[in-house]
């Protein structure tokens, strides 16, 4: 399946001077599928629909500010390769084009709509985050702002902390609303006080309740129309219905990830942001997994997922960044996550945790080996 009568040409294109408030008022009015920002004729980014609507800068802010860079699709390209543009693009909407011609914009929900009754033969089980961070429902909405920056997530599910239950979510998107709702009843001008007061604020009194959940067990496409149905981009994952622990995440990422999936030989890598790589190779990455995973146990690797995150934070011009790899293996999911300046100490830095975790993972099945040997010999007396 290609992407000919998934792609739209329903967008809007503006150029990159053109200010916020225009942009907003010709959204509202034509509710087109995305924004496509041009410069001198020739694309440069895109602004999703969230973005736009989400974002709290300024009326006169220049598109430019807004958008983000977005890979070029080709409009007959192969729907795998789409989502795996949009993937490492870490982008929710791209442009198409037709040759040199810009045709329209393509989305992760217009390829989750068009593949949906394939997704029948997938279960959460089979793609779900399960290295989840959670907040506890008595900490404040700065420790809830700290730890989605630090970890790069969108959300994080709010627990008991006693019992460890789930009892609610919160996003970004839960903590810009709330912003922009005290903005319109207090007003512009010196906020410092009130920002110091909302970050004082429990995150109890903003997250979402109850929560959307999936259960391991069910497939895919029950999932995908549940976040539709409900406009969420992500479900906490809770071992069963009736047992509401936290034990994974999956997100509309993770579906479009696994349309990338193969069943090739060699190790299938996806790299989110790859344009932070800098002095990295993709050939590199690969090599470096393969190492650590064939260093310690022949673990058959479906699918590794790299993730790159830049913070503000930098030393001598070059930026704080977090690297999170996550390997899908026949044996589950094995993963390692660290910081450092740059793309590339970060990677080595994550890739070390990496061989550590999956050393462990060696252990363990150690153990188990050596345990059914036990038992075999014990009913041998």
């Amino acid at each position: 399946m290609n992407i000919t009568d998934i792609a739209t040409p329903d967008f809007v294109a503006v150029d990159a001077g053109k200010r916020l408030g225009k942009i907003r008022a010709i959204f509202e009015r034509e509710n087109p599928r995305g924004i496509v920002v041009t410069e001198d004729g020739d694309y440069t980014g895109v602004i999703g629909e969230k973005q736009l609507v989400r974002s709290r800068m300024e009326d006169d802010t220049k598109a430019s500010v807004v958008m983000k860079s977005a890979p070029r699709i080709d409009r007959h390209e192969d729907v795998r390769e789409a989502a795996r543009m949009l993937v490492e693009g870490d982008v929710k909407v791209a442009p198409v084009f037709e040759g040199e011609q810009l045709y329209g914009v393509v989305s992760t929900d217009d390829i989750l709509h068009a593949v949906l009754d394939n997704l029948d033969a997938i279960t959460v089980g089979d793609i779900l985050t399960t290295d989840v961070v959670s907040v506890g429902e008595q900490a404040h909405v700065g420790q809830v702002i700290n730890k989605l920056r630090e970890h790069g997530v969108s959300r994080l599910p709010v627990v008991d902390e006693d019992t460890g239950s789930l009892i609610g979510i919160v996003t970004t998107h839960d903590l810009v609303e709330f912003v922009v709702r005290d903005d319109s009843r207090q007003g512009r001008g010196d906020r410092r006080g009130d920002l110091d007061r909302m970050l004082d604020l429990p995150v109890y009194d903003l997250m979402s309740d109850p929560v959307v959940t999936a259960t391991p067990a069910e497939t895919v496409d029950a999932v995908v129309e549940r976040m539709f149905d409900n406009d969420v981009s992500g479900l906490v994952v809770t071992p069963e219905a009736s047992d509401q622990r936290v034990h994974g995440i999956v997100t509309k990422t993770d579906v479009l990830r696994a349309l990338t999936f193969t069943e090739e030989e060699h190790m299938d890598v996806q790299i989110t942001n790859v344009r932070l790589l800098e002095t990295l190779t993709r050939e590199e990455v690969v090599e470096s997994i393969t190492a650590v995973v064939d260093k310690y146990q022949k673990m058959q690797v479906l699918h590794a997922h790299v993730r790159f995150h830049e913070h503000k934070e930098k030393l001598r011009g070059t930026p704080l960044m977090r690297c999170q790899i996550r390997l899908r293996t026949n044996r589950g999911q094995v993963g390692g996550s660290g910081e450092g300046y740059g793309a590339e100490h970060a990677f080595h830095v994550a890739l070390d945790k990496l061989e550590r975790n999956v050393l462990e993972v060696k252990g363990v099945n150690a153990d188990e080996k050596q345990r059914g040997q036990l038992l075999r010999k014990l009913g041998e007396l």
